[in-house]
């Protein structure tokens, strides 16, 4: 780093190990404007993007309860361009191939309005499930989320998405302040072993995107093998994906495609490098490349009817929804299960038959013998006036500290399911019996 970037490499080192913690609102939930007035934090608006704000050092936002009620999330403000950048047609069919843990998926989700389906894949389960709580905690109607490798999703889809979003696996140069790990396992090797994998996942990726759609290709690292380098691989293997320029990032430079190739290839200058000395954050690299139109036609979508949900347990969810929820429209979709669990896949989805599905939609509830449990991901899906029944809590009171504890909390009224909520927004289900509120937030999103 410091041959090729001269004069600045002390401004980079320097710069690379006091990044700005950042911030973005999540829109599905409150207006950015609206949030910097009601936010108990030292909030900078970022030049770019709109919704995402520099913290203070001194703010602990990942302990407040706005943060488990999906208001905000926390990512770095180079990572925040890559959901940012890309213009969705109406009703977009969206890929996140490597989502966990979700800071991408989330705000494109937010930026999709709960218009179109966004599939979020990851190829770790682990990783999947923080992937799924995520999208969950966010309130994200029109998810699903994948446990598969990129080659067999190419396989089983082809061509059909709008939008497909790689944020590569990568050596994380940009993490190095925060990752031992990421510092430990760093090598010359390990770039180069990244970058063969990034090319392998790029090509896989290629074959989602539908004639006309768009493959957003990024990395949190600033080695060209992985950043130019992978781009210009594919330019080189189809001459069917040119790059496109992105929208006016502040601080961005243009991509290097000299520091790669004695035979560059100077589209790459189109790309983009968030450098940590010269914007806000960690730093990032970003990549549009938009496929040509004069191929095979992209694949309609095709919708999943062969889990569609039993009459008996379709007929309590509508029970439920009718009793609990009666103000809540379902979004368009179809009720499918996966067990005993009942989701809503969403309209326009492709087909999930053969592959491995951890959440195929919004996930509603449970069917158990004559009743149905809520699901915790219903609750956080809610808007504001859709429950029936809900228990509002100030966010700095004992008795929202000690739901978020797994505790009950002493409230009159009605028996039966309500909406706990902090300030308005939704934390979760709670059961009312006589004057106690029985609390149901699942016990892994308990506070110790």
């Amino acid at each position: 780093m410091a041959a090729l970037l001269g004069d600045e490499a002390d401004a980079f080192f320097a710069a690379l190990l006091t990044p700005g913690a950042g911030l973005r609102v999540n829109t599905l939930r409150i207006p950015p404007e609206r949030f910097a007035g009601i936010a108990p934090f030292d909030l900078s608006p970022l030049p770019y993007p709109p919704d995402g704000f520099v913290v203070g050092e001194s703010d602990r936002p990942g302990s407040h309860p706005y943060h488990q009620a999906g208001l905000y999330y926390l990512q770095d403000p180079g990572a925040m361009t890559v959901g940012a950048v890309p213009t969705l047609p109406p009703n977009p069919l969206v890929l996140d191939l490597a989502a966990a843990p979700g800071g991408k998926a989330t705000h494109l989700a937010a930026r999709m309005a709960g218009q179109g389906v966004l599939v979020a894949n990851d190829v770790n389960r682990d990783r999947a499930r923080e992937l799924a709580g995520n999208l969950e905690r966010c309130g994200v109607r029109n998810a699903i989320v994948t446990v598969e490798t990129p080659a067999r999703l190419a396989g089983a889809w082809g061509g059909r998405f709008d939008l497909v979003v790689v944020d590569a696996p990568c050596s994380g140069e940009s993490m190095f302040h925060k990752s031992e790990a990421a510092r430990r396992e760093w090598s010359p090797d390990a770039v180069a072993g990244c970058a063969r994998r990034q090319v392998e996942i790029v090509r896989d990726a290629a074959r989602l995107v539908r004639p006309g759609g768009l493959l957003l290709y990024a990395t949190c690292t600033f080695a060209p093998e992985e950043n130019e380098g992978v781009v210009a691989d594919l330019l080189r293997l189809s001459d069917d994906f040119q790059v496109e320029p992105l929208p006016d990032i502040p601080g961005a430079e243009a991509g290097r495609p000299d520091w790669v190739s004695d035979a560059p290839e100077p589209a790459v200058a189109q790309a983009r490098r968030l450098w940590p000395h010269r914007t806000p954050g960690a730093g990032h690299f970003l990549a549009a490349l938009r496929r040509g139109t004069a191929t095979q036609p992209a694949l309609p979508p095709e919708p999943v009817r062969d889990r569609a949900a039993e009459g008996e347990a379709v007929a309590l969810l509508q029970r439920f929804l009718d009793e609990q929820l009666p103000r809540l429209a379902l979004p368009p979709g179809e009720v499918v299960s996966a067990g005993d669990e009942l989701y809503l896949l969403p309209t326009g989805a492709p087909p999930l038959a053969g592959l491995r599905v951890l959440r195929p939609g919004w996930w509603l509830g449970t069917a158990r013998k004559g009743r149905i449990d809520p699901a915790h991901a219903l609750a956080m899906g809610l808007q504001p006036g859709e429950a029936a029944a809900t228990l509002d809590l100030p966010a700095d009171s004992a008795e929202a500290a000690a739901y978020l504890r797994g505790e009950t909390v002493r409230s009159e009224g009605p028996p039966g399911w309500v909406v706990v909520t902090v300030d308005g927004f939704p934390l979760g289900w709670g059961k009312r019996t006589g004057a106690v509120v029985k609390n149901h937030l699942p016990k892994g999103l308990r506070r110790r």
